[in-house]
């Protein structure tokens, strides 16, 4: 998996749910290779008033890399990729504090800090042009023609903002069409409302639980899979419940609209991320909307997730040869 040199780079993908990160080498002639050794944490880089805490994503990413390298006996690592949620507008003190700390404890001389949605993109499609939308605990989109324009971004606001159709935002529909049930006003669905009950407890307790959490995206999108289970038919073949599955439509619908606005007519289309998982009751709508919203593109099935992406544009930061739009927006950022 290495080349003659031996030289070795990482990957970091920090996200709503945890950071995962993973070390490779170098591969000859610059073909991106995959990685040789993956750790993970379910435990996420704290994010405040200030963006996204450093110390907190150094804290979770200098052990999990550190055993990695102990465990292959890698001495040093030529380049590294970081990859955040968050990182276009909450990553300021990141792009201050981790060029030095990475050198210190790895010996790193080049390192690019990145938006998820740009690890996303080359994930799924590596150095090509085309578009992508990650869709997780959150949704963003992006294209780019590698033609000098830069990139083409839709959503990635955030929770409270947008990121509209992702997993935090299906897991709120569903807990408000919960709460609505409980309630008794319109729009309510007794199934999720069973479901909440089932997750979380009484249903008034759900404010009290969810606020206060410093993780409240993850917590929203782990609600997300039991929407999809109400929104699917029943295993005797009773019915789905009518507001889950319009939950995931309107979710569908948000997604082919973000891939609609980065992706060029005709151009190539790739979807990466794990609300995928949640499989046909949100596939099958999706299909439909992608092929209506956007007729003429090339639907490709990613190569890989946003892990491997940071592991691609650390590989091809070390040997020169990163062709993806960098500084702008703060979406792709070289140290």
């Amino acid at each position: 998996m290495t080349d003659e040199r031996g030289r070795w780079v990482l990957g970091v993908d920090s996200g709503g749910s945890g950071v995962r990160v993973a070390v490779a080498g170098v591969a000859c002639g610059g073909e991106a290779g995959r990685a040789v050794a993956t750790a993970s944490l379910a435990d996420p880089a704290v994010t405040g008033a200030g963006g996204i805490d450093a110390a907190s994503l150094l804290d979770r990413v200098l052990p999990l890399a550190g055993k990695l390298l102990g465990e292959l006996g890698v001495p040093r690592l030529e380049a590294a990729c970081v990859g955040a949620a968050g990182m276009a507008t909450l990553g300021g003190e990141l792009r201050e504090r981790l060029p030095a700390a990475l050198a210190e404890s790895f010996g790193v001389r080049r390192l690019a800090l990145a938006a998820d949605g740009v690890t996303a993109y080359a994930g799924a499609l590596g150095q090509r042009p085309g578009a992508v939308v990650a869709a997780g605990t959150g949704l963003i989109a992006l294209g780019t023609g590698l033609d000098g324009s830069g990139w083409r971004r839709a959503d990635g606001w955030g929770h409270l903002l947008g990121d509209c159709g992702g997993g935090a935002w299906i897991g709120r529909a569903g807990l408000e069409a919960a709460l609505r049930a409980h309630d008794g006003r319109t729009g309510g669905s007794a199934a999720l409302l069973g479901r909440l009950e089932a997750v979380f407890g009484p249903a008034p307790r759900l404010p009290g639980l969810l606020y206060p959490r410093a993780d409240r995206p993850a917590v929203l999108a782990s609600f997300a899979p039991e929407v999809a289970a109400c929104a699917a038919p029943g295993p005797s073949g009773g019915p789905a419940d009518p507001v889950a599955a319009a939950i995931l439509a309107e979710a569908a619908g948000e997604i082919a609209a973000s891939a609609a606005a980065v992706c060029p007519d005709g151009g190539t289309v790739a979807l990466t991320g794990g609300l995928l998982k949640l499989g046909a009751p949100l596939l099958g709508p999706l299909d439909s909307a992608l092929r209506t919203r956007l007729p003429h593109a090339v639907l490709h099935t990613a190569d890989g997730d946003p892990l491997l992406g940071a592991v691609r544009i650390a590989q091809a930061l070390a040997v020169d040869d990163l062709r993806l739009p960098v500084q702008q927006h703060g979406l792709l950022h070289l140290s």
